[in-house]
């Protein structure tokens, strides 16, 4: 591949999370030499989804802390004498204390595997102690806790699809329920498509039918195309800058959204819907209507709280929490305020955060539905595809599973020249766009970062059961002792792509304090059950069961100065990871910010130019021109279709 590199680019980004697609779509559009290489498999970095079986095979990655290249010819020869290298990392070291269990019947036999899943590769690779999972309160018993065979059935898959499809997103219209979409999961697989295996799963669960609701962990791994798995988890404000982007830069064309159908909260161990519409809170039972009338004027008076200054200035030194106190609201509609609408921290959000959060929540109300939120089909992993399919439609160049060993920084001007590649190529450019997971230990060895503990659970049904079984449902989770965060819990039904029916893909996400586990497993307790035997013939339990648990820190590089990082060059840009919140308005504002360095006053992400405006040159050219007009057709076929963001907010004013 190297040998087929141009030798010079302009800007040359490494890493294919959210900020660097933004960018790197942002510069090809400007006409820019873009190069975009990852040294992992697949696309998103952080920012990726997964099929089960490319989880399966991410957890493997890390539990054996193997580097993600092999062995590349010696670079330092290419070092000349008013040069210097930066080192760059060949380990990943983003994510931390993994660990898996699995709920669900362990009747796995070794000729189970996912339907049209590549060839198995035994390895362990869970992290889960057998011991300890028999001393947790939490964990199955003995029999069923998770044995040395059922740690190897669980990463015995690879990620599924082609790598050649890596950027095909789905062209067609996605109604509730589609069966045969999940061969569009556009994850790119560690191993060649020549493994792909070709033999049929053995339903061996069939003569287990008569036992009702009965999910099986084969079934799980069966059907695993049809999970898409964030690895972080986030929403999309209908308001937020990312929504603006998609649908001034045209990208929307590439994804499909559905909207978050609920707002729940936790409340004396109960979960309960919260009203958000001005229809939702005079219809609410849970409410008495002098409470409706209290909440009506505060959300009011929130909407256009900058005209009305005296009504906060003398609090603007204390939290939301203790100015909620201070105004006329029962404490029912101080927490549905504080941790359904702002959704803030009791401790750490002042007065003005409150306000302001409050006040997006609301401003982002009814513009594509009943809430404020949209999550993509397939899962947060289709974004940054999206933007990289853009760069590449206007001549961006990618490469998977190619390592950048080195920058090749210049003495005298302190300025990076150019990278040296896994093949020992040295490729040239102007700027370098170089996501923070990147860089060594030396280079980093000054920056504190935070970190963000995570949770994953498949489990048999929804926290809130509703005639409807296809709700999409938020439900924050206040922190119960000092030093520990809120909880934000985040539930998919099968018709978001992200998971098989009769089941739920349930996202768990707080700032750490601990591990992942230690963060998270009280609030997991308190809403879910390890799914058992015993539990299935009691049609009595409330709680949804747990089928399987994954849970793991990440972490957390937003809002670092580049002054950290030690002898960073003038023209090599840091981008960061994915952050804690809620929405992805730091990424795109940290994509903007950067690419406003590097194309000063130029229009970031314009919409691309209709196909019929497009004038070629040279009139005796024409074959050509026409060969050309065809092939622009062929690469942006969806350019004369109007966007589905775009419909839904024409409809919506």
């Amino acid at each position: 591949m190297a040998d087929t590199l141009p030798s010079e680019f302009d800007v040359i980004v490494i890493g294919t999370g959210l900020p660097e697609s933004i960018i790197a779509a942002a510069c090809s559009r400007s006409g820019r030499r873009v190069l975009h290489v990852d040294s992992r498999s697949y696309y998103g970095g952080n920012w990726a989804s997964f099929s089960f079986s490319g989880l399966l095979s991410w957890l493997k990655e890390y539990q054996e802390n193997s580097d993600i290249v092999s062995d590349s010819p010696v670079w330092q020869d290419q070092i000349l004498e008013n040069e210097e290298a930066i080192a760059l990392s060949r380990k990943d070291k983003t994510i931390q204390h993994v660990e898996v269990f699995c709920y669900a019947s362990q009747d796995l036999h070794e000729d189970v595997e996912e339907a049209g899943a590549l060839q198995k590769n035994h390895a362990l690779v869970t992290s889960a102690n057998s011991t300890e999972a028999a001393d947790s309160a939490f964990l199955p018993t003995e029999d069923e806790s998770l044995s040395t065979m059922s740690c190897e059935m669980l990463t015995e898959q690879t990620p599924s699809s082609d790598p050649e499809n890596a950027l095909e997103v789905n062209g067609a219209e996605v109604t509730g329920e589609k069966e045969n979409h999940c061969d569009d999961k556009t994850c790119v697989p560690s191993t060649s498509a020549e493994d792909m295996s070709e033999n049929v799963p053995i339903a061996e669960d069939t003569t287990e039918q008569p036992k009702k609701n009965r999910i099986t962990y084969s079934q799980i791994i069966k059907e695993g195309r049809r999970f898409n798995i964030d690895l972080v988890s986030k929403l999309l404000y209908s308001r937020g800058l990312l929504i603006d982007l998609l649908i001034k830069s045209n990208v929307s064309r590439y994804a499909e959204f559905k909207n978050i159908t609920r707002i729940l909260a936790f409340r004396e161990g109960r979960v309960e819907q919260v009203p958000c519409s001005r229809a939702d809170v005079f219809n609410s039972k849970q409410l008495t209507m002098v409470e409706k009338r209290m909440l009506m004027k505060f959300l009011t008076f929130c909407m256009e709280y900058e005209k009305y200054p005296d009504e906060y200035k003398g609090y603007e030194e204390i939290t939301f929490y203790e100015y909620l106190k201070t105004q006329k609201l029962t404490p029912n509609l101080q927490y549905i305020v504080m941790h359904s609408i702002a959704m803030t921290s009791e401790t750490a959000s002042s007065t003005i955060d409150g306000l302001k959060a409050t006040k997006n929540f609301l401003h982002c109300l009814g513009r594509y539905g009943n809430t404020p939120f949209l999550f993509p089909l397939y899962g947060q992993g289709e974004l940054p595809q999206c933007f990289c399919r853009m760069c590449a439609v206007f001549g961006g160049i990618y490469c998977l599973r190619h390592s950048v060993q080195c920058l090749v920084v210049d003495k005298e001007s302190r300025k990076c020249k150019a990278i040296i590649d896994q093949f020992g190529q040295r490729i040239i450019s102007e700027h370098f766009l170089v996501e923070d997971s990147y860089f060594s230990e030396n280079m980093c060895s000054r920056v504190q970062y935070r970190q963000i503990s995570r949770a994953v659970l498949i489990t048999d049904r929804s926290v809130l059961k509703t005639d409807s079984d296809q709700q999409i449902s938020i439900l924050t989770v206040p922190a119960e002792e000092p030093g520990t965060f809120a909880v934000r819990v985040i539930e998919l039904c099968s018709s978001t792509m992200t998971c098989m029916k009769g089941t739920y893909l349930v996202h768990l996400t707080c700032t750490s304090s601990k591990t992942a586990r230690e963060d998270l497993e009280s609030v997991v307790q308190k809403l879910f059950i390890p799914y058992t035997e015993m539990e299935i013939e009691n049609e009595q339990v409330e709680k949804p069961r747990i089928l399987w648990a994954l849970y793991f820190n990440m972490r957390d590089s937003s809002d670092i100065s580049r002054s950290c990082y030690n002898d960073l060059p003038s023209n090599v840009y840091v981008c960061s990871g994915p952050d804690c919140g809620l929405g992805n308005d730091n990424a795109v504002k940290q994509a903007e910010t950067l690419f406003q360095e590097i194309c000063p006053n130029e229009d970031f992400c314009p919409p691309p130019p209709n196909p019929e405006d497009i004038i070629l040159d040279g009139d005796s050219l024409q074959p050509e021109a026409s060969e050309s007009s065809a092939i622009l057709e062929a690469n942006s076929e969806t350019f004369k279709e109007s966007t589905n963001l775009g419909n839904l907010e024409e409809s919506s004013e």
